[in-house]
């Protein structure tokens, strides 16, 4: 069982950089989390707990961030990585999202043979904050027909009630803001 109160003192690890990438908006800073080797453990070990026994073939990892929470993960649920990334990264054929964020839009792809229908995934970011990343991502991710079991993130900030966007998913968040 994870302790409660080492869990939040995670929080005490995510640095808030004002400002950034633009003005207004205030930056969760993982990498000193990450920099502590017993607190990126504490976390990653927390994050796996709920799906500990769910039989999860794949993990996707949203860029950038997702993919360091998602390999770790994927290692513990002893289950493959796939990785969502910016357009023009990935090698072969893809599929493609566009979606929005607080501060502009983005588009995401995956490999067209990523996922085999009916394969359970879960979808791992770094933070859930309006939840539009969150969306396109889950959306992509059923065109090939995969069952998501979850989307999990490090970090909520849930007065921008991204959760909301994701109300057809089973959302879990280690911290909330």
């Amino acid at each position: 069982m994870i302790d409660t109160g080492a869990l939040q003192g995670l929080t005490q690890k995510i640095r808030d950089i004002p400002d950034f990438p633009q003005k207004g908006i205030v930056f969760k800073d993982i990498t000193p989390l990450l920099h502590d080797a017993r607190s990126f453990k504490l976390a990653v070990d927390a994050m796996a707990q709920p799906y500990q026994h769910s039989s999860i073939d794949l993990v996707v990892g949203i860029e950038a961030r997702g993919f360091i929470m998602g390999a770790a993960l994927a290692y513990i649920l002893d289950a493959g990585l796939i990785p969502l990334r910016k357009p023009g990264k990935l090698p072969f054929e893809t599929h493609r999202m566009s979606y929005t964020l607080e501060y502009g839009s983005a588009e995401l792809e995956i490999h067209r043979d990523a996922i085999q229908p009916g394969q359970r995934v879960i979808l791992v970011d770094d933070l859930l904050a309006t939840g539009g990343t969150m969306r396109a991502s889950v959306d992509l991710v059923r065109t090939l027909a995969a069952e998501i079991i979850g989307v999990s993130f490090l970090v909520e900030l849930s007065f921008l009630e991204g959760r909301k966007r994701l109300q057809d998913c089973q959302v879990t968040s280690l911290l909330t803001y």
